[in-house]
């Protein structure tokens, strides 16, 4: 599954255990020159991205909040100026900063949480759209969550925006087909990222044991789905889900 010499943007792809920094280094691996971001943790994006150049690939850590269009248009526009166009994106950013009810929600983290986990995909999906089109191959993997399907006690904002993920894969995969652009989604239910290790044990072994495995998944294993995601070998795989919840949404006695 070669991406030799195309070049990739991984957002949110920071933290040491991370899913974004495993598929940043699976895209490396398999040929890609692999553009990082980072906000509040850059010290890891620019460690990865060394990791990456180490592997003889080129690579560039960037510092943009995602959040904000206008910081998207801009980092964008730097990795394109110093690796080329942009012709494999994933959309990784995101935060679930808090695990509250509607009524203690307040406006603000439902505007940020929705801002930082959908909007940014759109913010991205905007600005390499032009070129993936006028270069008639592009791949967009939109990283989503059980949380997006399932729902989720406290997680109104950070549930909405990972459906809308959903969503907006589709539609991109509807109007990129022409120019031989997929828009795809990895459906995560848990794997063993930082924020997941930060769960009380308890909590971590009572979601563990709802999936067939009784195990998370790792960051490796999302990152060999969205590699295949990525290639050309799927290049007739458009609107889909591809399903790394590990029977999480089974039923499971």
């Amino acid at each position: 599954m070669s991406i030799e010499n195309k070049v990739a943007f991984v957002s949110g792809a920071s933290r040491p255990h991370g899913n974004g920094r495993a598929i940043a280094l699976k895209l490396a691996s398999l040929g890609a020159d692999v553009a990082v971001s980072g906000f509040n943790n850059m010290d890891g994006a620019i460690a990865l991205s060394e990791e990456i150049k180490s592997m003889g690939r080129r690579s560039i850590a960037v510092k943009m909040d995602m959040s904000e269009y206008s910081e998207v248009k801009r980092g964008l526009a730097e990795i394109k100026e110093k690796l080329g166009p942009i012709s494999i994106l994933v959309n990784n950013a995101a935060l679930m900063n808090h695990n509250v009810t509607i009524a203690k929600t307040t406006i603000e983290e439902w505007d940020y949480e929705v801002k930082l986990c959908l909007n940014s995909a759109f913010y991205c999906i905007k600005e390499v759209w032009a070129d993936m089109c006028a270069n008639k191959w592009g791949r967009i993997i939109n990283i989503t969550s059980v949380a997006g399907v399932l729902g989720g006690y406290g997680q109104t904002s950070y549930g909405a925006a990972k459906a809308g993920l959903i969503s907006l894969a589709k539609s991109v995969a509807l109007e990129g087909a022409r120019f031989n652009i997929t828009a795809n989604a990895v459906l995560i239910g848990i794997s063993t990222t930082d924020a997941y290790l930060k769960l009380p044990e308890p909590v971590r072994e009572k979601v563990e044991a709802r999936t067939v495995f009784k195990r998370p998944a790792t960051p490796e294993e999302i990152a060999s789905a969205v590699a295949y995601l990525v290639s050309d070998e799927a290049g007739y795989m458009t609107g889909a889900i591809m399903n790394m919840m590990g029977g999480l949404d089974l039923f499971v006695l």
